[in-house]
């Protein structure tokens, strides 16, 4: 039965604890970027869902397919708004996730 061999340094990093530094940093930084993209697009959903309803009048004149823009964003505008916020939320986080991994795997 084989056994694994203690985690040891990789021969090109003589020193561990400037490596576990550098992950530290890579890490941080990751998610800073993860929390501001969570941020823009959580105030952009707000404003969506509330802008829509505070405007509702002003947005009343305007007209969209012979709908009123507040009824068409409260009835289906909203909801592929939202979709949008999912999909780039998904495909931003693919992108940072990547970069993050290739990052560690290139050692740094």
């Amino acid at each position: 039965m084989p056994t694994d061999p203690p985690h040891a340094p990789a021969p090109s990093d003589p020193d561990p604890e400037r490596r576990r530094a550098r992950v530290h940093a890579a890490r941080a930084a990751h998610w800073a970027r993860t929390r501001r993209l969570t941020a823009l697009l959580l105030a952009l959903w707000l404003a969506t869902g509330f802008c829509t309803v505070f405007f509702a009048r002003d947005l009343a004149s305007l007209s969209v397919f012979g709908w009123p823009l507040s009824f068409y964003l409260a009835a289906q505008g909203a909801s592929l708004i939202y979709l949008a916020i999912i999909g780039a939320y998904a495909w931003r986080m693919r992108i940072l996730d990547r970069g993050f991994a290739r990052q560690l795997a290139e050692g740094l």
